[in-house]
């Protein structure tokens, strides 16, 4: 995976993830939902928890189809906290006009990563008879965001200039179904311009190493860095949401088992254990770049799930124990 040469043009904070990909350090990702509310506040005190422990930070874009403040404006919240933004976008609001406006809109503000989804159909949200828009897929959204840094062109053909500069990113489902195909898939985004995917929650270890088998057969742990997400339970209620809720999520019964098995006053630090001991197990995972720490609502919580997986930070704000299989 080549970063696009005129990274050195950005500031040292947004060169976050660049940097650790490009110098195969196990790079680290949180996620940051934007408040529903026009208070600043609310997005930049997360940064501000996450600071020093992340090479980046996701801003998700209308999360689950339901209106939150936007992407683009959180992203510059986050980079104001000397965080590396990851601006999400999804196809669900936009039609390809409007899609390559703010792919060059981020850009020019400085935007140093975007993650590139279909998204939630608006039926699951807060506006069910919002009209869904879906002009362009995940992966023709990716080919797009490539065509205007590498070709400098827009859709219609027309150049422009100067070209963005920014990591192209998308997501991955190991475990939805059927899973033998799900490595060919994460090819066809690899091949239409993703230079990092950040993958749904791993619960299931021996399911994503052969997920990862299938990435390293098709050489693209060479041209992609894969990024696994991970995430605490925190609750039993949790848990339930997560296995009947979340499509494509997949938690063994000995993971089960393990947090109905503590008392409830409990369960909250037996899942940070767990997340903890999954990314001291997928760093040994060859071609695994990073991890994505999703703890929604519980940012103040990142720093120990790093410090336990020993991924603790130096002072220069690097990882002083790197990953094993992630290095590239």
């Amino acid at each position: 995976m080549t970063a696009p040469a005129s990274a050195g043009s950005l500031p040292p904070a947004a060169r976050g993830l660049r940097t650790a990909l490009r110098e195969g350090r196990f790079a680290v990702t949180a996620e940051i939902g934007p408040p529903r509310g026009a208070d600043p506040a609310a997005v930049t005190e997360k940064a501000a928890l996450l600071h020093g422990w992340v090479d980046a930070a996701n801003i998700t874009d209308n999360q689950g189809a339901h209106v939150r403040m936007s992407s683009l404006a959180g992203s510059l919240l986050v980079a104001r906290a000397g965080v590396a933004p990851v601006m999400q976008l999804t196809c669900r609001d936009r039609n390809r006009i409007a899609l390559q406006s703010d792919l060059l809109s981020a850009a020019a503000l400085g935007i140093p990563n975007v993650l590139l989804l279909t998204g939630d159909h608006p039926c699951f949200g807060d506006h069910p008879d919002a009209k869904p828009v879906f002009d362009l897929d995940s992966v023709q959204l990716v080919w797009t965001a490539r065509t205007l840094r590498d070709e400098g062109r827009l859709l219609s053909g027309r150049a422009l200039s100067p070209r963005p500069e920014f990591l192209i990113g998308a997501v991955e489902n190991p475990f939805a179904p059927p899973t033998r195909f799900r490595a060919a898939r994460l090819g066809k985004k690899v091949a239409a311009g993703a230079d990092f995917v950040q993958t749904q929650f791993v619960f299931d270890l021996p399911g994503f190493e052969r997920f990862m088998t299938g990435v390293r057969d098709l050489g693209l742990d060479r041209r992609c860095a894969v990024i696994a997400g991970v995430g605490p339970v925190r609750s039993l209620a949790a848990l339930e949401f997560i296995r009947s809720k979340v499509p494509g999520v997949y938690v063994p019964d000995e993971v089960v088992r393990r947090l109905r098995g503590v008392p409830g006053d409990r369960v909250a630090g037996e899942g940070v254990r767990l997340c903890a001991e999954t990314i001291e197990a997928l760093r040994t995972v060859p071609g695994v770049a990073g991890v994505h720490v999703m703890a929604f609502g519980f940012e103040r919580g990142v720093p120990e799930i790093l410090e336990r997986a020993g991924l603790a930070r130096d002072r220069a704000g690097q990882h002083a124990v790197g990953g094993g299989g992630g290095a590239r």
